[in-house]
């Protein structure tokens, strides 16, 4: 499967790549969105057609005010019904009465932990049943997405994924968000190029790396919260 939908949108644009998923797989095909830049610009693409392509995102209980201000005015504009996939409550309620509601900054063993509980479960949850996962993920974004491909087969989810803007600079994603007026989160013009849950997020500052303001106070190399792991 994998080989023959690379043969098959060898030389596609990012948007024929989700004209050919929609047509191909419809139901059966499912995009997560963080609602960042990249995340947005794949969510118009989306809602310029009539697709049946499923659409979530994980609600981790820390996400920034602007990541819902963002997310209101993407179901206002595009009108796609995005689903909403939580935690498990008793998860929460265990983890945070054994280790407290900060114990992700104390080694990477227990942000790991965090973001399995509050990300990790909730997305096998989310992509279960389906055939293709559709993602806002680009090469550069670093240097572990940089050994990945367009299409992939994930062998811990056992789904295929496909990165319609992978090999797009984020220069590309800006101009397009200006040029069709795509909503975004108003963080990324206060040095957020990557956003997550709010403990785990700051600002970075010229020159640094992509990801350098997600879990800052770990090793540059260990910038995974596991969702995009490559076995």
């Amino acid at each position: 499967m994998i080989e023959r939908l690379k043969k098959d949108l060898q030389g596609f644009d990012a948007q024929q790549i989700i004209q050919y998923i929609s047509s191909e797989y419809g139901q059966k095909a499912v995009f997560s969105t963080s609602f960042g830049i990249e995340d947005q610009v794949i969510t118009h693409l989306l809602g310029t057609i009539n697709s049946d392509v499923s659409v979530f995102t994980l609600e981790t209980g820390r996400l920034f005010p602007e990541t819902y201000y963002v997310w209101n005015r993407t179901l206002e504009r595009y009108k796609l019904p995005i689903k909403a996939y939580f935690p498990l409550a008793e998860d929460v309620q265990a983890l945070v009465t054994e280790k407290g509601p900060s114990s992700f900054y104390e080694s990477v063993e227990n942000r790991k932990e965090c973001c399995f509980v509050r990300k990790i479960e909730p997305l096998k949850r989310a992509i279960k049943g389906y055939d293709v996962w559709i993602t806002g993920i680009r090469a550069d974004q670093s240097a572990n997405r940089e050994d990945m491909d367009f299409i992939e087969w994930d062998d811990l989810n056992k789904i295929v994924k496909i990165h319609p803007l992978f090999q797009w600079s984020l220069a590309d994603v800006e101009q397009f968000l200006k040029e069709y007026n795509v909503p975004y989160n108003p963080l990324h013009d206060k040095g957020f190029p990557s956003i997550g849950c709010q403990p785990c997020t700051r600002a970075i500052q010229p020159g640094d790396y992509f990801r350098a303001g997600r879990w800052w106070w770990e090793d540059k190399s260990k910038k995974e919260c596991g969702l995009h792991a490559v076995k």
